[in-house]
């Protein structure tokens, strides 16, 4: 008997909520009690709003967005302005496995993002807040088999996000007031994705992705390593597969003109006409080589590289300087292996590499891209498997892209119709 009264206690409100409901909306519309019909929008607090409120809980998504089933059937037609997106393939690393668990690793290493509710102090923005909707699409099922299959899916599942179309409209620019055109090569507003890796194998077919809605894409590149190598000297290509792979990708990148200034453009195409200025860059570089002729190697390739050790002379502000002068107003797509943070702040990683730059410094150098037009970005290389017990590398993973976040929220894909028609 009690047991009976005690139900229909707990029973009583939620049949008064939906009886309410019913006056107000039509019968498919009725919602369950308490829920969020855009939780993307109500679920972080905002400024005087109560925060450090239970983030350890629910399911683990970045920065606890909502969770969207993207690639499957009941998710194809959800729209998107960015999407979190798992890619977790590590059979292309040369060293340490691992970075399959990457996606899970960074997912975990983000629930404190929003504890305080994730307004980024130094950009002076909230991403979260932004009205743009955010989601986290989970991850590509990527099979361990068969890397040329892999590749392929990766492909494909990036692609099928970026070709859908966007929720939030372009709109106006902030300045002027004209309407905003896209920057695409193909006239459409695009969503953006940022992708978890996975080792860096993983950016061959998310350019090759990006070329089907920019072309030839300038690039940002945070590395330790140049990932330009000859796939004769980088593991030797003892196969086809095996010439792709965390060290040759830009090669292959340049070799199918999917970045700006590869070998698909002057060298090819005009063999006497002296080179174009780089519009893709390295940052935090200090591999060992094989040689000086892997550098020649990456020039062909058309990167412009930037040292780690620079920052001990021209500091935070010269690197964001010569980064911006490389890439100017372009789209350009932005890739961040964990490795160009120095180990003593990110050990968990495939290869790593000391003398790196602090996570501080990588964060500024960051801040510092505020307004370049990132159409898509990854992190790669974070393999939870080397990490502290206080997960050291994961949070520095997620902090980084928090920057990132921050800076695509506050820049819009597109520009006025004068000024895209001059560039």
């Amino acid at each position: 008997m009690h047991l009976h009264l005690a139900f229909v206690a707990i029973a009583l409100p939620v049949v008064l909520c939906a009886q309410d409901a019913h006056h107000d909306h039509h019968h498919d519309e009725q919602v369950p009690l308490g829920y969020v019909k855009y939780p993307y929008q109500a679920q972080y607090p905002g400024d005087g709003d109560v925060t450090a409120d239970s983030i350890f809980s629910g399911i683990t998504t970045f920065a606890r967005l909502p969770w969207v089933q993207c690639l499957s059937p009941k998710g194809s037609s959800e729209a998107f302005d960015i999407a979190f997106l798992g890619a977790p393939f590590d059979t292309g690393t040369s060293y340490r496995p691992g970075a399959r668990f990457g996606p899970a690793g960074i997912r975990a290493g983000s629930r404190r993002l929003t504890l305080y509710g994730g307004y980024n102090v130094p950009l002076e923005t909230n991403p979260f807040l932004s009205g743009q909707k955010i989601v986290d699409c989970g991850d590509i099922p990527v099979t361990p088999y068969d890397n040329h299959f892999a590749i392929k899916q990766i492909e494909q599942g990036h692609k099928t996000l970026i070709q859908r179309p966007t929720f939030s409209p372009l709109g106006n620019d902030s300045v002027t007031g004209e309407p905003l055109v896209p920057i695409s090569i193909d006239g459409k507003h695009h969503p953006r994705v940022i992708t978890l890796g996975g080792d860096h194998t993983i950016v061959l077919p998310l350019l090759r992705s990006i070329y089907s809605a920019y072309g030839p894409i300038s690039v940002i590149h945070f590395d330790s390593h140049l990932d330009t190598w000859k796939p004769s000297v980088f593991g030797g290509a003892p196969s086809d597969q095996a010439a792709i792979n965390h060290g040759t990708y830009f090669y292959w990148a340049s070799q199918e003109g999917l970045i700006k200034n590869g070998s698909s453009i002057a060298s090819v195409q005009f063999p006497s006409a002296p080179s174009p200025s780089p519009s893709i860059v390295h940052g935090a570089i200090r591999t060992t080589l094989s040689g000086p002729a892997d550098y020649e190697n990456d020039d062909n390739a058309g990167f412009k590289r930037i040292e780690a050790r620079e920052i001990d002379t021209i500091g935070v502000d010269g690197i964001i300087k010569k980064i911006r002068e490389t890439v100017g107003d372009m789209p350009v797509y932005l890739s961040i292996d964990i490795d160009s943070i120095d180990p003593a702040f990110a050990p968990a990683t495939g290869t790593p590499e000391t003398g790196g730059w602090s996570t501080r410094e990588l964060r500024a150098i960051l801040r510092g891209l505020d307004g370049l037009h990132i159409v898509s970005a990854d992190i790669v290389e974070v393999a939870p498997a080397y990490d502290t017990n206080a997960e050291l590398t994961t949070m520095a993973a997620a902090d980084v892209l928090f920057e990132v976040l921050s800076v695509m929220t506050k820049t819009p894909l597109g520009k006025v119709a004068s000024k895209s028609k001059a560039n």
